[in-house]
């Protein structure tokens, strides 16, 4: 029986960093885990919490907690100056708030750390109209800056589950520098639909048999046998009106993944913040890249339903001021994308009533003219640091008998009966051309 275990390995259900403490707790070195007898004493700061300046003297020599780093040596040399030291209330990584011990700045190695604290400090003590270079810190202050520590590693550990789920090339940051919130609840990120109860998605069963989809396209490639225009330039950018259909080349398709017709389906090239507005808009996005006009931004993706559903939750999330049901109605009004609790980063991209983002219908792998995928182009260049927006009751003109098929109503599924009844929602974009509410 033993022979039959051989080569067996077992996971381990401790993480390395909590192996590394432990090995640290019992003074164990372990090549594997990097623990060696020179850092055998190097315990990781987590975050910084408190903050004060005192001059080490033998009056005061016995008020010094000694910490992990902390020495009486090192003491008796601050003793010899009368210069006031910095010192760091610090929460150590593995261990209770109860362990937390005051340590000299001489003994900090996180630079980093050090950086954010103090300008979180003096952010705050700015804010409050306070002295700033204080001897020590007010009670509310400490507690302020310890619970802002522990939002930006929830922050964080957020950002870096999201980039790990995602499937595009675009990176995706956070960012909260208004309030103490966190990253929301009940918000699961996903990269494509999510298909409700009675809605299938047929796979498309025909693709194009083109060489060269954008010199040489067969038959006009996927757009031309649907009877439209090629959507994209040489340079990937959309040259179509707004409500014109985009059909991009399939997974039936003979071209390969560089063809010029696969623009959504590539997903987010840019990278992207979510950020936390300072106007009570919550959380929007902005891009950390500049973006060309015409350029393809992201899709706007949730769980997909019917509008019977999207009825009965849009009474809902009009109760609690949501907005987040986008109906799908480039021919008819069947089906709903709502992205509550279901999204990708969209779901946090604001309104605007002069937005930077338009929106296509697009079709790849499903033609079902009452499925579209919902795609966001520039509709100018769009600086890095900018917000991106789009009109949640964006209106197509009439140009022609095509363009009148897409209207982008968003927010507004489910929302029936008199707009007597309908809850008024004040926007709070802040452009000239403001309507004052979203709907």
């Amino acid at each position: 029986m033993a022979e039959n275990l051989k080569g067996c390995r077992v996971a381990c259900k401790s993480s390395w960093s909590q192996l590394q403490t432990l090995c640290r707790l019992e003074r164990v070195a372990c090549k594997e885990l990097g623990i060696t007898k020179k850092n055998l004493n190097d315990f990781e700061v987590e975050y910084l919490c408190d903050y004060r300046k005192t001059k080490i003297s033998q009056k005061n020599i016995q008020q010094v907690k000694i910490g992990r780093t902390c020495t009486l040596d090192t003491i008796a040399k601050f003793i010899k100056s009368k210069k006031e030291r910095e010192f760091f209330l610090v929460k150590w990584k593995g261990y209770p708030e109860s362990e937390n011990s005051w340590e000299p700045l001489r003994n900090l190695r996180c630079l980093k750390i050090l950086k954010q604290f103090r300008e979180d400090m003096q952010r705050e003590l700015r804010r409050r109209k306070l002295r700033r270079s204080p001897k020590r810190l007010d009670h509310s202050v400490a507690s302020f800056l310890a619970q802002k520590a522990k939002q930006r590693l929830r922050l964080q550990r957020w950002e870096a589950d999201l980039n790990k789920t995602r499937q595009h090339r675009g990176r995706i940051f956070v960012l909260n520098e208004v309030d103490l919130d966190g990253p929301p609840r009940d918000f699961t990120y996903i990269n494509n639909y999510k298909v409700g109860d009675g809605i299938v998605l047929n796979e498309v069963a025909v693709g194009c048999e083109c060489a060269d989809c954008f010199n040489s396209p067969v038959n006009g490639c996927c757009a031309g046998t649907s009877l439209h225009k090629f959507a994209y330039n040489d340079r990937g950018q959309v040259r179509l009106r707004a409500g014109l259909p985009i059909y991009e080349c399939n997974s039936r398709c003979s071209c390969g993944p560089d063809c010029p017709n696969r623009v959504v389906q590539k997903g987010i090239q840019y990278d992207l913040c979510i950020f936390k507005t300072d106007n009570g808009r919550g959380w929007g996005v902005r891009t950390m890249e500049r973006i060309r006009k015409h350029s393809f931004v992201m899709e706007y993706v949730g769980e997909i339903i019917t509008s019977e559903e999207a009825e009965r939750r849009g009474h809902i999330y009009d109760r609690q001021g949501a907005t987040y049901l986008f109906d799908l109605d480039y021919v008819e009004d069947v089906y709903t994308v709502d992205a509550a609790h279901h999204g990708n980063i969209s779901h946090f991209v604001n309104h605007s009533c002069n937005p930077n983002l338009q929106v296509y219908n697009v079709f790849i792998n499903n033609l079902d003219e009452r499925l579209p995928r919902i795609a966001f182009f520039a509709t100018r260049t769009i600086r890095p640091g900018e917000e991106l927006t789009f009109d949640y009751n964006m209106q197509i003109d009439p140009v022609d008998a095509e363009s009148t098929k897409m209207d982008s109503n968003f927010g507004l599924a489910g929302m029936t009966g008199s707009p007597k009844k309908r809850v008024r929602v004040e926007c709070k974009c802040g452009v000239e051309t403001c309507r004052k509410y979203l709907f």
